[in-house]
């Protein structure tokens, strides 16, 4: 009796094991967005020399120093972003019925949109944050049939841009995108691949923060 109840035990622990194997493989993504909740890990914050914005106003891209973040993958229907230009020829991000004025525009141009530049002004905090998931999740079942080198791995990593005036107004833009794992064979350095993967309904832009 004590054996059965002993191999009992045994099976019922390899079942929960496997079970929970499987349940990293096939809903590690979620799993993973849910532990970061409650926190990421941080690996750069580099102070902003220059943002651009290419784009009609909505959607686009913007670029923060040499950083390309893309403004047409809207994860939340919430968000309601728009960048321009102020009366007072300002350089803005508006959302929520609020506008935050980065500083003087720097740049005009047209072909089809708008190209907008500034940089921080004297007292400004600007600060771009990169972050990544604390729990990455294997990809077994993944193949790419273009060049034959699929990831082993993923996580998520997070593009934070922060900028405080000197009177206390704050705007926080933070972006989740997927970075794959190749292995150093493939990839140099740690076989991390670049930070920019684009997953349906989980990636692109996830938060719109002004405090005026």
């Amino acid at each position: 009796m004590i054996v059965v109840r002993k191999i009992l035990i045994i099976l019922g622990i390899l079942v929960l094991v496997v079970a929970l194997f499987a349940a990293w493989i096939f809903g590690g993504r979620q799993l993973s967005m849910l532990i970061d909740r409650f926190g990421t890990i941080e690996m750069a914050s580099v102070p902003v020399h220059s943002v651009a914005y290419e784009g009609s106003g909505t959607g686009g891209w913007l670029t923060v120093n040499d950083v390309h973040l893309s403004l047409n993958h809207i994860i939340n229907p919430k968000i309601a972003l728009s960048i321009g230009s102020t009366k007072d020829n300002q350089f803005a991000v508006a959302s929520g019925g609020e506008v935050f004025a980065l500083g003087p525009l720097m740049h005009t141009g047209e072909n089809g949109g708008d190209y907008l530049a500034v940089v921080p002004q004297a007292g400004d905090e600007a600060f771009l944050v990169t972050r990544r998931s604390a729990l990455s999740w294997p990809t077994p079942f993944e193949f790419n049939s273009m060049t034959g080198h699929s990831p082993s791995w993923k996580r998520h990593l997070y593009y934070d841009l922060h900028w405080k005036k000197p009177s206390g107004a704050t705007l926080d833009i933070l972006w989740r995108y997927e970075q794959p794992f190749y292995g150093q064979q493939l990839v140099p350095d740690d076989g991390w691949g670049s930070g920019f993967s684009v997953q349906e309904g989980s990636t692109g832009l996830i938060r719109v923060e002004i405090q005026p």
